[in-house]
């Protein structure tokens, strides 16, 4: 699986995403009670060890360069997993996982806060489509810091991708993600040791499953988007929600109800609607400029 034909690469997505969904599984099978800073940092950590193999690819002689974004960028990242765990601790894996995809969302509105885009009609009926969804699926009378703490790292992602577009544009992904855990580790080492909870070896081993599949989530994004216009592919993406209903509902017991059915079609099918304009858009370019396909 090379990734250098739709098919292989929309594979590769699907794969990739049952590895992300895999990631969240070690953290929701975490006991109660659990140090959530501690893992946390024990999470960075491995994820770091694990891409030192990778060092050849860090560009060294700028290495720090665009250091303000990647701190920034580094430290909401933090804020997002500690986010992420507190809601997948205690919502249905589906759910938490139907409310992170509020981030394309964010990221449209962002976009036009940050950077001043102008949204289509379309994107326009997906922002709204998808945060109505988001409220079918929680439910007014169950929000709670688990639905906010799910929001929140949707946020977190957002900004995050909102943030890559300040990034010093030579650098690889590799540099990119060893940046930013480097320079987590500082603050999620402190909070650890603010938390002050008693050193718990175990979490290594749920520490180590969850990075490794979420870097394993990562490779595959970053196989499928290199040879393939990413409008070809991304609507493969949603096929996390698909994962994580089967697993929640397989090895957790969580059974979606009609509220989480329906909010998730109105979260996902703008976006696939929304990739399918724009794989059209691409191919009508391509018809009107052969001799640039």
């Amino acid at each position: 699986m090379s990734g250098k034909t739709v098919h292989s690469a929309i594979l590769l997505l699907v794969i990739g995403n049952a590895m992300a969904i895999v990631s969240d599984v070690f953290i929701k099978l975490l006991e109660p009670g659990t140090p959530v800073f501690q893992f946390a940092f024990l999470r960075c950590l491995v994820t770091l060890l694990l891409l030192l193999p990778l060092a050849g690819q860090l560009n060294r002689r700028a290495l720090f360069a665009g250091f303000r974004v990647h701190a920034l960028r580094a430290h909401v990242h933090l804020a997002g997993i500690l986010c992420m765990v507190v809601a997948l601790e205690h919502l249905p894996l589906a759910t938490a996982n139907a409310v992170f995809y509020a981030a394309p969302f964010l990221v449209m509105v962002l976009s036009v806060l940050v950077f001043r885009e102008t949204l289509s009609t379309l994107s326009v009926v997906a922002v709204v489509s998808g945060f109505a969804g988001i409220l079918l699926i929680l439910r007014p009378v169950a929000v709670n810091w688990a639905a906010l703490a799910a929001l929140g790292s949707a946020l977190a992602l957002a900004i995050n991708a909102v943030l890559v577009r300040k990034l010093p544009g030579q650098q690889s992904t590799v540099h990119t993600l060893f940046l930013n855990y480097l320079l987590i580790l500082p603050a999620a080492g402190a909070l650890a040791w603010w938390e002050n909870a008693p050193w718990d070896s175990g979490l290594l081993v749920s520490a180590f499953g969850s990075s490794l599949f979420i870097l394993g989530y990562n490779v595959t994004v970053l196989l499928a988007y290199r040879q393939v216009a990413a409008n070809q592919v991304t609507s493969a993406e949603y096929t996390g929600l698909i994962w994580a209903v089967a697993i929640g509902w397989i090895g957790f017991n969580e059974v979606p109800d009609l509220y989480f059915a329906v909010g998730s079609a109105m979260i996902v099918v703008p976006l696939i609607m929304m990739g399918l304009r724009s794989r059209q858009r691409s191919q009508r370019v391509r018809q009107a400029n052969p001799a640039n396909g």
